[in-house]
């Protein structure tokens, strides 16, 4: 399923984390499929080189400024979406740090700056956007909203030296199935992606590194997974084909999750 096999037109989508890697990589997928688009981040230089690539090839993109970890910031970054988009059909959560380390390196404030971006900010983006979403079903029960959470295979699989990303992947994917459970009859659906291995700029170095390519030959199909790969799950989550599809937690990863990936 490739972006232009799928009709996004008229669903206007906030994503979070977009100056770089996976988030840049769906906001470019999902602008070919003709969605308005609230790109976000810290870094707002790359979030305007974003909107203009975006807008060079034809789409629409509005770049915001957002701290998930700052609750004032994420109640300011929806409603400027929504006064300056329209209402927020789909909430992608994707901003995330992979906080590596040994366990008894880790101090306190490196602990909550994690759980800070990958978890409580995912959820209180969640509680924002769904409160409108709510609003907006119980006015008119044919409208709904959708919201995707950015997990990892690390929810399920050990990830060695990276106990509070497992950590928080594992959290988020249980925070999937306890939300969708209790929007399902308020007109929000939520569900997540757990990808594999994807080389981005937080792990490049280390997967050119001999040992990351070992690793690498120690993977299912010996092989990385590439953004790209995603791209299917991605706009059936976002499209009206998974109108009955909440809870769900869909593994992309290449078979990577059979195997130990540490």
């Amino acid at each position: 399923m490739g972006a232009t096999q799928v009709d996004l037109k008229g669903k206007n989508i906030l994503i979070t984390g977009t100056t770089s890697g996976l988030g840049r990589h769906f906001a470019l997928t999902l602008a070919a499929a003709g969605a308005r688009l609230a790109v976000t981040g810290r870094r707002v230089d790359r979030l305007k080189d974003l909107c203009a690539e975006i807008a060079a090839r034809g789409g629409h993109a509005l770049s915001l400024a957002l701290d998930v970890t700052d609750p004032q910031s994420i109640r300011q970054t929806v409603e400027r979406c929504e006064e300056e988009l329209g209402p927020i059909d789909v909430l992608i959560n994707n901003s995330g740090v992979n906080g590596a380390g040994r366990a008894i390196d880790i101090s306190p404030e490196a602990y909550d700056e994690l759980f800070n971006t990958n978890l409580r900010g995912a959820y209180f983006m969640s509680t924002e956007v769904a409160k409108r979403m709510m609003a907006r079903h119980k006015a008119d029960p044919s409208v709904s909203g959708k919201i995707i959470n950015i997990a990892s295979a690390a929810a399920h699989v050990l990830l060695p030296g990276l106990s509070l990303y497992n950590m928080s992947k594992a959290g988020m994917v249980m925070m999937t199935k306890a939300l969708a459970r209790e929007w399902a009859r308020q007109g929000v659906s939520v569900n997540a992606i757990n990808p594999g291995y994807i080389e981005t700029e937080l792990n490049s170095e280390w997967f050119h590194s001999e040992k990351g390519k070992a690793q690498i030959a120690g993977f299912l199909r010996r092989r990385l997974n590439q953004a790209s790969d995603l791209d299917g799950a991605l706009l059936l989550l976002c499209s009206d084909a998974s109108a009955i599809m909440t809870g769900s937690i869909v593994d992309v990863d290449d078979g990577q999750s059979l195997l130990a990936l540490g």
